[in-house]
């Protein structure tokens, strides 16, 4: 049963001074969570040689697989970006990478031990239209070439819409790309200054009907929250002047300030960032506008119109959550390609070198660009589960969970013994077996994970905040 706090946090006129208690106890610095292990664990130990046997070991029958891109080129340094990614103003870099990808997609394929089925493409950055319409149309063409693609494939890729070109659209709807995703943040004038990104509405609306009269079928919006100069009135703008543009999907992140490991995010006046309590306000006011509006919230930042084949996955349990956010791929196995890629296998984790010039050498040696993973072990993929039911559902049965991995409940003392706390705090509840976020607890989700978190450095300062 809820306990009396619990049900005292989700009475909605609860006290400035609860929720400033609740932000100082759980919004301090966890993961995402788009992985566990998270990134953090990822050491040198996963090697070229040991991608290579996870590559060997997959089988064509153990079902389609998932493919990733990363492109890390930009027009121009958005100030907020936490991207591996770098502006060039050349076509050249741009040029020689697009021949290594093509050269690292026919390695990795050569290693397989058999022709693989892929369900998903996705294409990241950085800006996948800095690509040349030929190029685009070319890496598309290879991976038709070395994979046979399910009939309905979903290929995606994210879009800066200020340097969106016609000619790139109908290269990459030809090619396939069926979803899109268009980089929004914000529309105030005054934010997009703050964060070195002119932007106005007009070219975000020209990107969003380029992409439909090419046959897009679904189209995502990025916005986010945090970001300097950013105020609760023009957040809530923004998300109406989102909504003309009838997209299916929308995602609103937190921007995540982390200065000590992206150094261009230092030309961000800290006195201009919304503190931790207009955050948390935030976060709150836009879901809750969402849903006022008839958005189905998706875990802890996506939303999608209640036909959308996103909201019926999370409504089946059957939503999931990697590197790109919340998805209806099921596929245990991803693919990347390009440099600082991750890759997921049944095993573990893989990333490529981060730095072009790291992952061209590797491939000019002849070698799989591998840099750093980690190899799960029982205990990881047990409290993987639990962690990415959390993340999708809000909700985890920890009884069905010991049985699926022939584990006990008792191997969660620890992590029982902090939800106590979460409980009389009310952000959780737990009953029996089964913890589930309450309304109130869903902002906070990421620290409710961060319990069963095995590997946390607790007060680590590595991760943004967790609000």
């Amino acid at each position: 049963m809820a306990t009396p706090a619990t049900k005292m946090n989700e009475n909605p006129t609860a006290s400035v001074e609860r929720t400033d208690l609740l932000i100082e106890r759980y919004g301090g610095r966890a993961p995402r969570y788009t992985s566990y292990p998270t990134a953090v664990q990822f050491t040198p130990g996963v090697s070229p040689r040991e991608y290579a046997a996870w590559l060997t070991s997959l089988r064509r029958d153990s079902g389609a697989v998932s493919l990733y891109l990363h492109v890390p080129f930009c027009d121009q340094m958005c100030w907020y970006c936490g991207c591996n990614t770098a502006v060039v103003n050349r076509r050249a870099p741009i040029e020689d990478y697009v021949g290594r990808l093509l050269g690292e997609i026919d390695l990795v394929a050569g290693t397989l031990s058999g022709r693989l089925i892929a369900g998903s493409v996705h294409f990241g950055g950085g800006t996948p239209n800095m690509l040349a319409p030929d190029e685009v149309g070319a890496i598309l063409a290879k991976l038709a070439e070395r994979f046979d693609f399910t009939p309905h494939a979903e290929i995606a890729a994210e879009i800066d819409p200020r340097t969106l070109t016609a000619d790139w659209v109908r290269a990459a709807a030809q090619g396939g790309m069926n979803r899109a995703s268009l980089g929004v943040q914000d529309f105030d004038p005054d934010v997009q200054q703050a964060i070195n990104r002119h932007q106005p509405f007009d070219v975000v609306a020209r990107a969003a009907d380029l992409l439909r009269d090419a046959g897009v079928v679904s189209l995502n919006l990025d916005l986010m929250y945090g970001l300097p100069r950013q105020t609760l009135a023009g957040l809530e703008r923004t998300i109406d002047q989102a909504l003309t543009l009838s997209p299916d999907r929308l995602s609103l992140f937190g921007y995540a300030h982390v200065p000590w490991m992206k150094a261009h995010q230092k030309l961000i006046r800290d006195e201009e960032l919304p503190d931790s309590r207009l955050r948390h306000a935030m976060q709150r006011r836009a879901a809750d506008l969402l849903e006022e509006r008839g958005w189905r919230r998706l875990g802890l930042d996506h939303f999608a119109r209640p036909d959308d084949s996103l909201a019926a996955a999370a409504g089946e349990g059957r939503m999931r959550r990697n590197f790109q956010g919340y998805t209806t791929d099921e596929a245990p196995v991803l693919i990347g390609f390009g440099a600082s890629s991750i890759g997921r296998m049944p095993q573990g984790y893989v990333q490529n070198a981060s730095a072009v010039p790291q992952w061209r050498a590797k491939l000019e040696r002849g070698e799989l660009p591998v840099a750093r993973g980690v190899e799960m072990t029982s205990d990881d993929r047990f409290r993987a589960e639990i962690i990415e039911r959390l993340m999708c559902d809000f909700k985890v049965d920890l009884a069905d969970a010991c049985a699926r991995h022939g584990r006990q409940l008792d191997e969660l003392g620890e992590a029982f013994a902090m939800l106590k706390g979460m409980q009389e705090d009310g952000i959780a509840d737990v009953n029996g077996a089964v913890v589930e976020a309450t309304r109130t607890g869903r902002d906070f989700i990421r620290s409710i994970c961060a319990a069963f978190d095995a590997h946390l450095e607790r007060g680590a300062t590595r991760h943004s905040k967790g609000v």
